[in-house]
């Protein structure tokens, strides 16, 4: 894992301990004598450096690892000193193909121990296929403590789409004929075959594909209840995407939309998964707790280095 904190972090340090001993410190005479309209301020100087922002855990995407996201660690120093940045280093590169629940395993592992440090819980800043990956997290943890879970341009309803990503994975192939490749036990060993949704193969879709279909309760399994008690334990989801991400195919798959058999668009709450409620998505919908924000003019790998969409989009719910 690596952690990128500001200065500010480091004056903040054992959960406002440290806050509280410089203003002691500070101080010209002892605490005892002290003005006492002054001891309020003290108190209240302290709550702030105890309460302090919850920590933010950033997952990658395909292709990535944590060096694309110093930016983004940046930025969230910036606007929220003090806040507790970890990137997990795991998966990283060429890596990122490796089957997603074998990598759902290894994130697991290494959130779970920044969770058991943040009582008060953290926030999950996923992108693009690290999207999906949190959403198998937060599903198969039932004791997480997830707060927000911010989905940035991810393929969360599938992937259907001639980009450039596609020829770095499967040179030879077009989006006609992917399904050939992917839905068998060999294909769904590389990453993208996990959440390829071909809507001209749905039957194969269904039958051969091991992660998304499960995720979205496609296809039922023994784990639904549990996994849509677990979804449900997040506070807010937020849904980032735009028209013209350029590898996000279609992009409203950002926002859990998808296309039907004649590649028009259905929209998420048209969506079968939504209508069903097989994953809680609607009952999250209903609580008011499913935030889209879409963006104009931003590129697939500029989401995460965009200060506009950061400020509009992420900013606030950091906190």
């Amino acid at each position: 894992m690596r952690s990128v904190c500001g200065p500010s972090s480091r004056s903040c340090s054992a959960r406002g301990v440290t806050c509280a001993r410089e203003e002691m410190k500070s101080s010209r005479g002892s605490p005892a004598s002290l003005p006492l309209l002054l001891l309020p301020l003290l108190q209240l100087l302290t709550a702030v450096c105890v309460g302090g922002y919850k920590p933010v855990v950033i997952v990658h995407g395909i292709f990535d690892g944590p060096k694309q996201f110093e930016t983004l660690s940046l930025f969230i120093d910036k606007v929220h000193p003090g806040t507790e940045v970890t990137t997990i280093d795991l998966y990283d590169n060429m890596a990122s193909l490796k089957p997603l629940w074998k990598q759902v395993q290894g994130f697991r592992k290494a959130i779970d121990s920044i969770m058991k440090n943040a009582p008060d819980g953290v926030h999950l800043l996923c992108f693009s296929q690290g999207g999906l990956i949190c959403r198998a997290l937060v599903s198969m943890m039932p004791d997480h403590n997830v707060h927000t879970l911010i989905s940035l341009s991810s393929p969360l309803a599938g992937q259907y789409g001639d980009t450039d990503y596609l020829p770095r994975v499967f040179p030879k192939c077009i989006k006609k004929t992917v399904y050939r490749v992917c839905y068998n036990r060999f294909g769904q060993k590389v990453s993208i075959c996990d959440y390829w949704n071909d809507p001209h193969h749905r039957s194969s879709y269904l039958k051969g594909n091991v992660f998304l279909t499960l995720l979205n309760g496609d296809r039922p399994h023994k784990d639904m209840k549990a996994w849509r008690g677990n979804f449900l334990r997040i506070k807010k989801l937020v849904l980032i995407g735009g028209p013209d991400d350029g590898v996000i195919t279609p992009w409203q798959s950002s926002h859990f939309g998808f296309y039907d058999s004649n590649e028009n668009i259905v929209e998420m709450r048209n969506q079968e998964f939504y209508k069903n409620d097989t994953f809680g998505l609607k009952t999250l919908d209903a609580r008011g707790d499913v935030t889209m924000c879409v963006h104009s003019g931003v590129k697939h790998v500029q989401w995460h280095s965009n200060f506009t969409v950061f400020v509009s989009c992420i900013e606030k719910w950091l906190t």
